[in-house]
């Protein structure tokens, strides 16, 4: 019998095989992704792919991968991540019984105006000078796209079940949109801050304003916290590993982003930390 008494903000897991194994593989998976951060080894997209610290002896040029597969534009590559996406979450109201109730309908929506604000970020803010490899979006893409159609099935799973005696169902909203907001606004601080031309890393300049004067990624901060929104409106075992797994992998970049401006900036000041002020 699911311990409600332990976890009384949480749905007792559906009996499903598939949702149980993608839980774990979502949370496995996303903490080693953040400790591959930690070790160096990034994706292949953004600065990382370009440019990797290489401590007070300069920078190194390393292509992650070193295949010769096919190259998209970044901006390209990064659609092609989020769209699906945003697609599956909006197509959910046209399936038949797939969100029903106030809770499921709310999930769905959160989903889609979460990769809505991705897609037209990647229109209208963010300034790219790089590529990705067509594989690297397609894996991205099957990522978000697995974890959103998931996330809808867990919840669609949960009708029936006993609601948790904790109800986090509006405190998420709140939450979410505290993260969406927050996300939206240290993103379009950092596209104030690349030159309009050129290429490579020489256009990045240290970040200013808002949370960037204590951290390093408070853009991740609130990534992360819109993601802990997900997890209150759904209250799912499922959405809180997706949470607790994008919460390790972006703790991992994080500290791999504070590192690479102190390898580009001698003055990058020491009192800023990587992703949670005053602490981490």
């Amino acid at each position: 019998m699911w311990p409600s008494t332990w976890l009384p903000f949480l749905y007792p897991p559906p009996a499903s095989v598939y949702v149980a194994a993608m839980s774990a593989v979502s949370l496995v998976s996303m903490a080693n992704a953040g400790l591959a951060e930690l070790r160096g080894n990034h994706m292949a997209y953004s600065k990382f792919w370009h440019v990797v610290a290489a401590g007070a002896g300069g920078d190194k040029q390393r292509r992650q991968g070193g295949g010769g597969g096919a190259l998209l534009k970044s901006r390209d590559g990064m659609l092609v991540a989020y769209a699906p996406a945003l697609v599956a979450a909006a197509a959910s109201f046209a399936v038949p019984g797939a969100v029903e109730g106030a809770r499921a309908q709310i999930l769905s929506a959160a989903l889609a105006v979460h990769f809505l604000k991705r897609v037209l970020e990647v229109l209208f803010v963010h300034r790219y000078s790089g590529s990705m490899p067509l594989d690297t979006a397609v894996t991205i893409a099957t990522s978000y796209l697995l974890s959103t159609v998931t996330m809808i099935y867990a919840q669609h799973l949960s009708r029936g079940l006993p609601d948790p005696p904790v109800d986090l169902l509006y405190p998420g909203v709140v939450v979410f949109a505290v993260g969406i907001a927050g996300n939206f606004y240290h993103h379009y601080l950092l596209s104030t801050l690349r030159d309009g031309g050129g290429g490579g890393d020489k256009g990045y300049k240290i970040p200013r304003g808002g949370l960037f004067d204590l951290v390093t990624c408070p853009h991740y901060l609130f990534e992360i916290t819109g993601f802990f929104g997900f997890a209150m409106i759904a209250q799912t075992v499922y959405a809180l590993a997706v949470a607790t797994g994008t919460a390790a992998y972006l703790a991992g970049r994080s500290c791999a982003t504070r590192r690479w401006y102190e390898s580009k900036f001698e003055e990058f000041p020491a009192r800023i930390k990587a992703l949670v002020p005053f602490v981490l």
